[in-house]
């Protein structure tokens, strides 16, 4: 792990592969709609909303790496995570650098979808 990611939880998506290939927890903290695009194969949906009432169905006994699209989400989701004591990391990129990077997404053909302005 580099420096960076010792201080800040924050993962390239090179790094993030083999963590996840070695089993690591993967929390999408998207919208639906976005996760059903297109999504990091072994992803739990959680939407950052939902995320402080599922916190207890999260283990703590393995680490943990959140994504969303661009890592804004997911920082502020692993950087929480990180203080309640969890071993919580980010995407550096989100989705978007990891599909930048060469890496796969699911379904066959899945897409990075912007997320949908706020209703009022």
């Amino acid at each position: 792990m580099s420096d960076t990611e010792q201080t800040t939880g924050q993962l390239s998506p090179a790094e993030a592969a083999e963590l996840i290939a070695a089993g690591t927890q993967l929390v999408d903290v998207r919208r639906p709609y976005e996760f059903e695009a297109g999504r990091i194969a072994g992803a739990r949906n959680i939407e950052i909303n939902e995320l402080t009432a599922a916190a207890e169905s999260i283990s703590r006994e393995q680490p943990l790496i959140f994504y969303c699209r661009g890592g804004n989400r997911s920082q502020m989701a692993a950087q929480a995570f990180r203080e309640a004591g969890y071993d919580a990391h980010h995407v550096s990129g989100g989705i978007q650098a990891w599909v930048e990077a060469g890496q796969p997404l699911e379904p066959d053909g899945g897409e990075v979808r912007a997320p949908l302005p706020p209703t009022a």
